[in-house]
């Protein structure tokens, strides 16, 4: 028996509470196995009735019971939860022909008495179907998962219920991303045989935020999506991408057959999106936001592409692709119900973005001439995510080569710093005249007073007055010019 030392800060509590009956499974050994400490530790007890669990339990910190049937409880101590779970079995639900079979078409059935090695093979992948004895540090690997975590490959533990959970195919991409392993050729035979379409679009957005957010270089994730055909079920625009070429000389960038598709150019995008995330320190909304942004941002290529025969040669053009983006991403997140995050309006930042996000390389190209008005038109046509903006701007530019970047090009680091020598930012350009200002010089709420402001606030980006008393002078003007 393999033993292995993955100590935990309450790891002694639960040992005097259950003894020889406590493990730690799943990731968390997976993980350790890996020489990776994790922070997520998720428990199984097995030989003790549930009620009995909670009764040893509640002296010591906070018992939430989530679920009677399927045995877990949430155990909160000195700030920190634990989910701890009775060994379980899963029996799918039956569906009529007509349905499609969703994440959580199952009964589950708690036992404290089932043999450890039945509850693991209740889990997906052999890497995770895994426990570790916090008594003694034993690791119980019933279907050689630490093998297949020393070959860095990802198999099924129970390829007879693999099925049975449409989610399995997502987490595959998912791990194969995160973990970096490589995906037994099997799981691809199975996934074409199995409809995601009953999946919750909540559980299919999580799968994809994990992808985008927790790896290196979340193309991995992204292309087995497409490998596993997850992206023809669920996300039809970007499947597009993978089947409209592009024009070869200014995206010389190919995919490993070297196809120069719109897909190819999509992943480096994410990638060097996912790098500039990094090297700025972005904090995660923001993160999920550039993401999204540029897996999205050239979804309009596909229908915009046309042969153009210019500088002595065919060439593919994607005239107007960005303003189609940003109407077909507005689609794609009322389709998933995509809002908010972490209190971030993905639903209103992600579009914006993509349909600004050649404006950021005009400014460069005309640096010479440009005059502030255009900084602050920009500016406040993406509500001040100026960086953000700047971000996609670069991750599209280096979304030619699949070399990772460790710092900022020439044109992002003068324009970031072009928009803080002239101080437009988030806070500069908000309105300085307001509706209530113009009641107060005796204009009327409704269309005529929008008409006002809309006007006034144009005249403050270009420039026409930068204090609020000189903005009130100018109002007074416009209104007396409007009663002339």
């Amino acid at each position: 028996m393999k033993k292995l030392r993955a100590d935990f800060k309450h790891r002694e509590l639960f040992v005097h509470l259950f003894g020889n009956d406590v493990y730690a499974v799943g990731g968390f050994v997976r993980d350790n196995l890996r020489g990776i400490p994790s922070e997520e530790v998720d428990l199984l007890v097995q030989g003790h009735p549930l009620e009995e669990i909670i009764e040893k339990l509640k002296p010591h910190g906070k018992v939430d019971l989530v679920g009677r049937s399927f045995g877990v409880i949430k155990f909160t101590i000195d700030g920190r939860t634990y989910d701890i779970a009775l060994p379980r079995k899963d029996e799918p639900k039956e569906v009529t022909e007509s349905q499609q079979r969703g994440h959580k078409d199952f009964i589950i059935q708690a036992d404290p008495y089932l043999p450890l090695e039945k509850d693991l093979e209740r889990r997906d992948f052999r890497c995770n179907s895994l426990a570790l004895r916090l008594a003694d540090g034993t690791v119980i690997d019933p279907f050689n998962g630490s093998e297949d975590i020393e070959k860095k490959i990802i198999r099924i533990t129970n390829p007879k219920a693999f099925p049975d959970d449409p989610l399995r195919v997502l987490r595959a991409a998912r791990f194969a991303s995160v973990l970096e392993f490589t995906i037994d050729p099997e799981i691809y035979l199975t996934a074409k045989e199995i409809d995601l379409s009953g999946l919750s679009v909540e559980r299919v957005n999580e799968e994809l935020f994990k992808i985008l957010l927790l790896s290196r270089r979340p193309s991995r994730g992204l292309q087995e999506m497409l490998k596993l055909n997850v992206l023809k079920q669920l996300f039809p625009e970007l499947y597009r991408c993978s089947l409209s070429i592009q024009d070869s000389v200014f995206h010389p960038e190919k995919d490993e057959y070297g196809h120069h598709t719109v897909w190819a150019h999509t992943l480096l995008s994410v990638d060097q999106a996912k790098a500039i995330g990094e090297i700025t320190g972005l904090e995660q909304t923001k993160k999920l936001a550039l993401l999204l942004a540029a897996l999205y941002h050239d979804t309009g290529k596909p229908a915009t592409a046309n042969w153009e025969y210019k500088k002595d040669r065919l060439v593919i053009t994607n005239n107007g692709h960005d303003l189609l983006s940003e109407k077909i991403v507005k689609k794609a997140f009322a389709r998933q119900k995509i809002f908010s995050w972490n209190g971030y309006n993905l639903r209103t930042i992600v579009p914006m973005l993509i349909r600004n996000h050649h404006r950021a390389s005009e400014i460069w190209l005309n640096r010479k001439a440009v005059t502030k008005k255009a900084f602050n038109r920009l500016a406040a046509d993406v509500k001040g995510e100026i960086e953000l903006l700047i971000f996609l701007d670069a991750a599209d530019r280096a979304g030619r080569k699949k070399q990772l970047i460790t710092q900022l090009d020439r044109q992002a680091v003068w324009l970031l710093k072009k928009f803080e020598e002239l101080k437009i930012n988030k806070e500069t350009i908000k309105p300085l005249i307001m509706g209530r200002d113009l009641i107060k010089l005796g204009v009327a709420p409704g269309p005529e007073m929008g008409k006002i402001l809309k006007r006034l606030y144009r005249l403050q980006l270009d420039n026409h007055f930068e204090t609020k008393a000189q903005g009130l002078k100018l109002a007074k003007k416009l209104i007396e010019e409007k009663h002339r």
